[in-house]
């Protein structure tokens, strides 16, 4: 016997509450599945409204609005003779349950809900949703609009379940029960279930690729069968990135791989699977022995009568099976390209705003948000020279009524078009060499480029502050106190988010455009927001910050990376330059550096907010972990200063990551107050560990004292 199929998985850009296109996506992916002849397609997690809903999983009307669009697609002339695996939120007795629907022309097969709900990181599932008991398995009243469809259907099975067609057997597994120790795969394999299909709202992190598809092939070549994939992509109105990526594997080889990044609202992809290969992946006795236990024979099976998942047999015999492949993995210099820029370009076209605003300092980091917009604009070129509609109509939008504008424009027109950078310089902090990169830069990728002086508007804050206290503040150059030499830096930089907001308003109708400002984007990176060193409401308070979530150490090998890959020689000159944020007066005896004011290398604070965030250590952890970690680097007494003075500046700085701007996640260690990394913004000054780590200094001291 020869049983061959052809599966079918997607990922999709959905849109948090955007029901009309969430649902006119879904119908085009089933469309390119059936023309492809597949007999199965899996979907999203939650694709019919969204996944990053939040508080909006509480309102009723989601629940409603959910199974009118699931009716809309069953019932679509061009979803029928394919079994549909739909993602949407359910009621039911009094709770709520992230579910699958499982559907075939136009009949409710069965409502899986999710067993192991997400509930750490970004992810507060249990807040909206209640998890599914394993095992249990009872009937679910459907809802009006499902009843009032020709067939009358009323009820269906819902809970942990298996289905068979007349010639194969699937079930499905939720996004985070794959992660999970005792994944529900492991007992669907001992109950014989071929297919298994899960559905995910996965978002990007840096570095993390491998170990999901890791999860993945370990789960099939341990019990053998097929896992099919299915992620949302793109930005769905939350701070996060979801990235794609969709698989069908068999027997732990990769068939197909869906891309990680990209602009394309819906793609599809299948496979031609073999179930019959599976025989050999499960043929231990071990194995079978472990079958006959009773937890796996409890797993209820639906049955669907007159339907084949496979093509017939001798048809199948001439079909030759979709060949395994390598995984493809995008190096952190490639993720930080292509991840920012795909949000970048969502947010952008959905926001509806003109385009965007950077102040360009002169510096890495603010190089860095500018040279992601240029990323952007380099994949909008390619996505619309290989004919995405979509993209070509956002870009057109965005382009204005300009006569220029075709498919073929270049990324440095499109940049000049939607992209502003602004130098704000004071004449005596601002250096000749920053003013000129910034300019230089920005000719570079075509941006539409200011340079100004704030001067005025700092003076005229100085005169009023000075005037209002009866007293004249200096830098600490001058003689000022430290205090005094803050205050003034704060001038400046304040001055700066002001005139930033301004001219990102005014500038589109200033040159003739009838609505939309510019989005002001941020260039605060993950260890300066963890370190504090930034000023509250200065350039770091934009509408969204793009960098965010990525270390100093990973910005810098990005911009090394797309010196030569983006062919911009200007970034070496970023790479070479002292980090400084220039808000004090140049002297010949000083300039301003980032890493001496903050008393930590970039490396540091990067190892620092891992130890404190990914690992979960607090000061005495981090303390005893770099003792031996740093022993080649630093005295104990010294590390101990590092550590303290880390947890003294992140504590008494803390308050700032309340007001931060949303920034794309990107790193394990971010310390985004919004929902990933909830602490309080008022600490007291640690005596207690720091009394515990000088009584370990001091053993250390005597113990090692008299040795040389």
């Amino acid at each position: 016997m020869t049983r061959k199929c052809i599966l079918a998985t997607c990922q999709l850009n959905q849109w948090v509450l955007d029901y009309d296109n969430n649902r006119d996506r879904i119908i085009e992916a089933i469309r390119e599945a059936k023309a492809a002849k597949a007999t199965l397609i899996l979907t999203p997690e939650l694709c019919i409204p969204g996944y990053g809903l939040l508080d909006h999983w509480l309102e009723n009307d989601v629940y409603a609005h959910s199974w009118e669009i699931a009716v809309e697609i069953i019932t679509n002339a061009d979803c029928q003779d394919i079994i549909i695996d739909l993602g949407l939120a359910i009621q039911h007795q009094g709770s709520n349950y992230n579910a699958r629907l499982i559907a075939l022309s136009g009949e409710v097969l069965a409502i899986r809900p999710k067993l192991d709900l997400c509930n750490d990181g970004n992810y507060r599932e249990m807040r909206y949703f209640a998890p599914w008991p394993r095992g249990r398995f009872e009937n679910y009243i459907l809802p009006p609009v499902v009843q009032a469809l020709s067939r009358g259907q009323t009820v269906c099975p819902i809970g942990e379940c298996a289905l068979e067609t007349l010639d194969a057997s699937f079930t499905s597994e939720t996004c985070e029960e794959l992660w999970t120790p005792n994944s529900p795969h492991s007992l669907y394999s001992l109950a014989g279930i071929e297919i298994v299909l899960n559905s995910s709202g996965s978002h990007h992190e840096l570095r993390k690729l491998h170990t999901r598809i890791n999860l993945i092939k370990e789960a099939t070549a341990k019990t053998g069968g097929v896992y099919l994939y299915s992620n949302q992509r793109g930005c769905d109105g939350d701070r996060l990135y979801y990235d794609g990526c969709a698989l069908i594997m068999s027997n732990g080889e990769v068939l197909v791989q869906g891309s990680q990044f990209s602009l394309k609202d819906v793609e599809v992809h299948t496979a031609v699977v073999d179930l019959d290969s599976i025989w050999a992946s499960r043929t231990s006795r071990s194995r079978a022995m472990q079958a006959n236990d009773p937890m796996v024979h409890a797993l209820r099976r639906v049955k669907i009568d007159n339907f084949r998942l496979c093509m017939p047999e001798v048809e199948g015999m001439l079909v030759k099976p979709t060949g395994s492949r390598e995984p493809r993995y995008h190096l952190p210099v490639e993720e930080i390209a292509l991840g920012p820029a795909c949000w970048l370009w969502d947010y952008l076209r959905r926001s509806r705003a003109a385009g965007f605003l950077v102040p360009l300092s002169g510096g890495i980091d603010s190089c860095a948000t500018a040279t992601i917009v240029f990323s952007m604009c380099r994949l909008v070129v390619e996505e619309m020279q290989g004919g995405n509609e979509v993209v070509l109509a956002d870009a057109k939008r965005l382009y204005g009524d300009d006569a220029g504008f075709s498919a073929s424009i270049s990324a440095e027109q499109l940049c000049n078009k939607i992209f502003t950078t602004v130098f704000m310089g004071m004449k005596q902090q601002s250096s000749k060499e920053t003013r000129t990169r910034a300019h230089d830069l920005a000719a570079a990728i075509g941006a539409s480029h200011i340079d100004t002086n704030i001067d005025p508007m700092v003076q005229a804050l100085h005169t009023l502050v000075s005037s209002t206290l009866d007293f004249d503040p200096k830098f600490k150059v001058h003689g000022g106190s430290q205090t005094e030499n803050l205050a003034l830096q704060n001038f400046q930089s304040r001055s700066r988010m002001v005139l930033a907001y301004a001219l990102g308003q005014l500038l589109p109708v200033s040159k003739g455009a009838a609505a939309g400002g510019l989005l002001v984007l941020g260039s605060a990176n993950v260890d300066e927001c963890l370190r504090g060193y930034l000023t509250k409401y200065d350039c770091s308070s934009a509408d969204i910050n793009p960098i965010g979530g990525i270390s100093k150490t990973d910005l810098k090998a990005f911009i090394g990376w797309a010196e030569k890959e983006f062919d911009l020689p200007i970034l070496h000159e970023f790479l070479d330059a002292v980090p400084t944020a220039e808000l004090e007066p140049i002297t010949e005896s000083y300039v301003q550096s980032d890493e001496a004011d903050m008393g930590f290398t970039y490396d540091e604070l990067s190892v620092l907010g891992r130890l404190r965030k990914t690992y979960k250590l607090g000061t005495v952890g981090m303390f005893q972990h770099l003792v031996s970690e740093w022993n080649d680097r630093m005295k104990p007494r010294d590390v101990y200063k590092k550590v303290r003075d880390f947890m003294y500046y992140y504590a008494i700085n803390r308050h700032k990551m309340t007001t931060m701007t949303p920034g794309l996640y990107l790193e394990s260690y971010t310390p985004d107050d919004n929902r990933f990394d909830l602490r309080p913004f008022l600490y007291p000054r640690f005596t207690f560990e720091h009394r515990k780590i000088e009584n370990l200094l001091k053993k250390m001291e005597e113990g090692t004292a008299g040795v040389d």
